[in-house]
Protein backbone atom coordinates (compact mmCIF):
# COMPACT_ATOMS: atom_id res chain seq x y z
CA UNK A 1 0.00 0.00 0.00
CA UNK A 2 1.44 3.01 -0.78
CA UNK A 3 0.02 6.81 0.42
CA UNK A 4 -0.40 9.72 -2.72
CA UNK A 5 1.57 12.48 -2.01
CA UNK A 6 1.40 15.73 -2.93
CA UNK A 7 4.18 17.41 -2.13
CA UNK A 8 7.78 16.76 -0.14
CA UNK A 9 9.45 18.57 1.87
CA UNK A 10 13.31 17.65 2.17
CA UNK A 11 14.41 18.53 5.76
CA UNK A 12 17.73 16.12 6.15
CA UNK A 13 20.38 17.54 8.06
CA UNK A 14 17.99 20.20 9.99
CA UNK A 15 17.91 19.88 13.54
CA UNK A 16 15.19 21.00 16.42
CA UNK A 17 12.76 23.01 15.34
CA UNK A 18 13.87 23.68 11.47
CA UNK A 19 12.05 20.96 10.46
CA UNK A 20 8.56 21.81 11.86
CA UNK A 21 9.26 25.47 10.70
CA UNK A 22 9.81 24.35 7.05
CA UNK A 23 6.74 21.58 7.29
CA UNK A 24 4.48 25.39 8.53
CA UNK A 25 5.84 27.10 5.29
CA UNK A 26 5.10 24.50 3.23
CA UNK A 27 1.57 23.31 4.32
CA UNK A 28 0.79 27.02 3.38
CA UNK A 29 1.88 26.16 0.18
CA UNK A 30 -0.52 22.82 -0.58
CA UNK A 31 -4.15 22.64 -0.60
CA UNK A 32 -6.50 21.22 2.52
CA UNK A 33 -6.38 17.59 1.95
CA UNK A 34 -3.09 17.21 -0.02
CA UNK A 35 -0.94 15.28 1.45
CA UNK A 36 2.89 16.41 2.57
CA UNK A 37 5.97 14.07 2.63
CA UNK A 38 8.50 15.40 5.08
CA UNK A 39 11.72 13.60 4.85
CA UNK A 40 13.76 14.19 8.43
CA UNK A 41 17.41 12.88 9.67
CA UNK A 42 16.24 14.33 13.22
CA UNK A 43 15.45 11.57 16.06
CA UNK A 44 13.39 14.73 17.28
CA UNK A 45 11.35 15.54 14.44
CA UNK A 46 9.30 12.07 14.90
CA UNK A 47 7.53 13.74 18.38
CA UNK A 48 7.60 17.53 17.01
CA UNK A 49 5.66 16.08 13.79
CA UNK A 50 3.12 14.09 15.82
CA UNK A 51 3.22 17.45 18.24
CA UNK A 52 2.66 20.53 15.83
CA UNK A 53 0.20 18.36 13.69
CA UNK A 54 -1.90 17.72 17.15
CA UNK A 55 -1.55 21.61 18.67
CA UNK A 56 -2.75 22.71 14.68
CA UNK A 57 -5.46 20.58 13.73
CA UNK A 58 -3.64 18.82 11.12
CA UNK A 59 -3.79 15.15 10.02
CA UNK A 60 -0.58 13.30 11.04
CA UNK A 61 -0.77 10.30 9.13
CA UNK A 62 2.17 8.52 10.18
CA UNK A 63 5.96 7.88 9.57
CA UNK A 64 8.48 5.25 7.91
CA UNK A 65 12.25 4.78 8.67
CA UNK A 66 14.33 3.74 6.01
CA UNK A 67 18.46 4.12 7.27
CA UNK A 68 18.83 7.17 9.11
CA UNK A 69 16.02 9.32 7.03
CA UNK A 70 12.69 9.26 8.95
CA UNK A 71 9.56 9.99 6.47
CA UNK A 72 6.71 11.59 7.85
CA UNK A 73 3.19 11.70 6.34
CA UNK A 74 1.20 15.07 7.24
CA UNK A 75 -2.88 15.84 5.51
CA UNK A 76 -3.21 19.37 5.77
CA UNK A 77 -6.99 20.05 6.96
CA UNK A 78 -9.64 21.97 6.15
CA UNK A 79 -9.47 25.42 7.51
CA UNK A 80 -12.59 24.37 9.69
CA UNK A 81 -10.73 21.81 11.61
CA UNK A 82 -7.35 23.88 12.04
CA UNK A 83 -6.61 25.53 14.87
CA UNK A 84 -4.11 28.64 15.13
CA UNK A 85 -0.96 27.04 17.06
CA UNK A 86 -0.53 28.41 20.56
CA UNK A 87 2.30 29.46 22.29
CA UNK A 88 2.45 28.25 25.72
CA UNK A 89 1.87 31.54 28.18
CA UNK A 90 4.06 30.50 31.55
CA UNK A 91 7.69 30.97 29.99
CA UNK A 92 10.92 31.21 31.51
CA UNK A 93 14.17 32.59 30.11
CA UNK A 94 17.18 30.75 30.85
CA UNK A 95 18.20 32.83 33.62
CA UNK A 96 15.75 32.54 35.76
CA UNK A 97 15.64 28.65 36.25
CA UNK A 98 19.50 28.77 36.82
CA UNK A 99 18.44 30.66 39.86
CA UNK A 100 15.63 27.68 40.79
CA UNK A 101 18.18 24.52 39.97
CA UNK A 102 18.95 23.49 43.33
CA UNK A 103 15.28 23.81 44.65
CA UNK A 104 13.52 20.97 46.04
CA UNK A 105 9.83 21.70 44.90
CA UNK A 106 10.93 22.11 41.09
CA UNK A 107 11.36 19.21 38.18
CA UNK A 108 13.11 20.11 35.36
CA UNK A 109 11.73 18.32 32.37
CA UNK A 110 14.18 17.61 29.35
CA UNK A 111 11.74 16.45 26.31
CA UNK A 112 15.19 16.01 24.18
CA UNK A 113 15.47 12.42 22.72
CA UNK A 114 17.85 10.60 24.99
CA UNK A 115 20.63 11.01 22.38
CA UNK A 116 20.72 14.90 23.61
CA UNK A 117 20.24 14.38 27.18
CA UNK A 118 23.09 11.70 27.32
CA UNK A 119 25.51 14.39 26.31
CA UNK A 120 24.46 17.61 28.07
CA UNK A 121 21.42 18.08 30.60
CA UNK A 122 21.01 20.23 33.75
CA UNK A 123 22.10 18.67 37.10
CA UNK A 124 18.93 16.82 38.40
CA UNK A 125 16.82 16.98 35.69
CA UNK A 126 14.32 14.01 34.66
CA UNK A 127 14.86 13.14 30.92
CA UNK A 128 11.44 12.17 29.51
CA UNK A 129 11.15 12.80 25.17
CA UNK A 130 8.49 14.34 23.97
CA UNK A 131 7.31 10.83 22.27
CA UNK A 132 7.46 9.52 25.83
CA UNK A 133 5.87 12.00 28.01
CA UNK A 134 1.93 10.91 27.13
CA UNK A 135 2.30 7.59 28.81
CA UNK A 136 5.08 8.73 30.97
CA UNK A 137 3.24 11.77 32.92
CA UNK A 138 2.70 9.94 36.51
CA UNK A 139 6.28 10.32 36.75
CA UNK A 140 5.88 13.66 37.57
CA UNK A 141 4.91 15.00 40.57
CA UNK A 142 2.31 17.55 40.05
CA UNK A 143 2.73 19.29 43.31
CA UNK A 144 6.39 20.48 42.33
CA UNK A 145 7.06 23.50 39.57
CA UNK A 146 7.68 22.22 36.34
CA UNK A 147 10.50 23.99 33.99
CA UNK A 148 10.07 22.10 30.65
CA UNK A 149 13.22 22.15 28.62
CA UNK A 150 14.38 21.42 25.06
CA UNK A 151 16.98 22.21 22.71
CA UNK A 152 15.23 25.87 21.60
CA UNK A 153 11.93 25.76 22.99
CA UNK A 154 9.96 24.28 20.61
CA UNK A 155 9.23 20.60 21.53
CA UNK A 156 9.26 22.57 25.22
CA UNK A 157 6.08 24.22 24.12
CA UNK A 158 3.97 21.15 23.23
CA UNK A 159 5.06 19.68 26.38
CA UNK A 160 3.95 22.16 28.41
CA UNK A 161 0.96 22.14 27.09
CA UNK A 162 0.48 18.44 26.77
CA UNK A 163 1.09 18.60 31.00
CA UNK A 164 -1.76 21.69 31.62
CA UNK A 165 -4.00 19.79 29.24
CA UNK A 166 -3.61 16.69 31.70
CA UNK A 167 -4.30 19.03 34.79
CA UNK A 168 -0.52 19.73 36.00
CA UNK A 169 -1.03 24.02 36.96
CA UNK A 170 2.28 24.78 37.86
CA UNK A 171 3.98 24.41 34.04
CA UNK A 172 6.85 26.59 32.69
CA UNK A 173 8.12 26.67 29.49
CA UNK A 174 12.11 27.30 29.31
CA UNK A 175 13.16 29.33 26.70
CA UNK A 176 15.73 29.43 24.41
CA UNK A 177 16.59 26.28 26.23
CA UNK A 178 19.94 24.18 25.57
CA UNK A 179 20.97 25.89 22.56
CA UNK A 180 21.69 28.89 25.10
CA UNK A 181 22.20 27.51 28.53
CA UNK A 182 25.41 28.61 30.17
CA UNK A 183 25.08 26.96 33.54
CA UNK A 184 25.31 23.90 34.62
CA UNK A 185 25.36 20.68 33.24
CA UNK A 186 26.48 16.84 33.51
CA UNK A 187 26.86 14.43 30.82
CA UNK A 188 25.87 10.44 31.09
Amino acid sequence: MSIKVDKVLDAKGLACPMPVVKTKKTMDQIEPGQVLLVEATDRGSLADMKGWAKNTGNQYLGSKEDGDVLYHYLRKSDPSETKEEKEFPNIVQNDELKGKINGDDITILDVREPAEYVFSHIPGSVSIPLGELEDRMDEINKDKEIYVVCRTGNRSNMAAQQLTDKGYEKVFNVKPGMTEWDGPTEDQ
